[in-house]
């Protein structure tokens, strides 16, 4: 069994529990809110972010990218059809590609501010960066949630999964990161019927159950969120 240092909301954790349910590894779930910056939690990794996975007899793994890795090259050559990563260079590059479009470009213009508004800062302190959200930020988020949503539904259109013709990380990616903004009802869905499509596909799989049972105090989750066919 591994440990993992996650966040409930952080996007990127979202992910390597996505593709931990996907290949059956146990997990270990630990919450870990980054911005107190634990000592205990930095000596596993100095950058001081989420999510780091961990196993007893190896050394810590940091972020999101380099887990989705690791898994891969430990378990991916047993998953047989079911790997998350093609067998083809370019193939793979075009995972790549897309993997670092959501965790990265969609991470910075949409999912890490909305996230940080509306759920991080409840419970950070005002010395952490706590206090009351930013109508600017959310704003601008949402604006910039749109045009990602439209290159979703194009790829959706054009390839029978976001990196081609069946499930990969690309998906997982791009749906942990949709996840988290949808349980705050910020996805507009009624604008991309080919995103919505394909968003309930990967919704569906028993991989995002445990995803779907989170919930968070005096933030309820928005009516999209449980309903598999929204």
């Amino acid at each position: 069994m591994f440990t993992l240092f996650h966040h409930p909301f952080c996007p990127h954790s979202r992910f390597i529990r996505l593709i931990a349910g996907e290949y059956g590894l146990d997990l270990k779930l630990i919450e870990e809110r980054s911005w107190e910056r634990r000592e205990a939690f930095l000596l596993l990794n100095a950058a001081g972010t989420t999510p780091v996975l961990v196993d007893d007899e190896q050394p810590p793994i940091p972020g999101a990218a380099i887990i989705a890795e690791y898994v891969d090259e430990a378990y991916g050559a047993g998953m047989g059809p079911k790997r998350l990563m093609p067998e083809t260079t370019f193939e793979r590059v075009e995972v790549r590609r897309l993997m670092a479009w959501f965790n990265e470009k969609f991470f910075e213009e949409v999912s890490h501010p909305l996230v940080t508004e509306r759920i991080y800062k409840r419970f950070m302190s005002e010395e952490n960066g706590g206090g009351p959200p930013s109508a600017d930020v959310m704003r601008a988020a949402k604006a910039n949630v749109r045009y990602h949503l439209a290159y979703i539904g194009w790829l959706a259109q054009t390839r029978n999964f976001l990196a081609g013709d069946r499930l990969t990380y690309a998906d997982l990616a791009a749906a942990a990161h949709l996840s988290a903004i949808d349980y705050l009802g910020d996805v507009p869905w009624s604008e991309d019927d080919a995103a919505k499509a394909w968003y309930a596909r990967v919704k569906s799989r028993p991989s995002f159950r445990p995803l779907l049972s989170e919930w968070l105090a005096g933030v309820p989750a928005s009516r999209t969120y449980v309903d598999l066919d929204f």
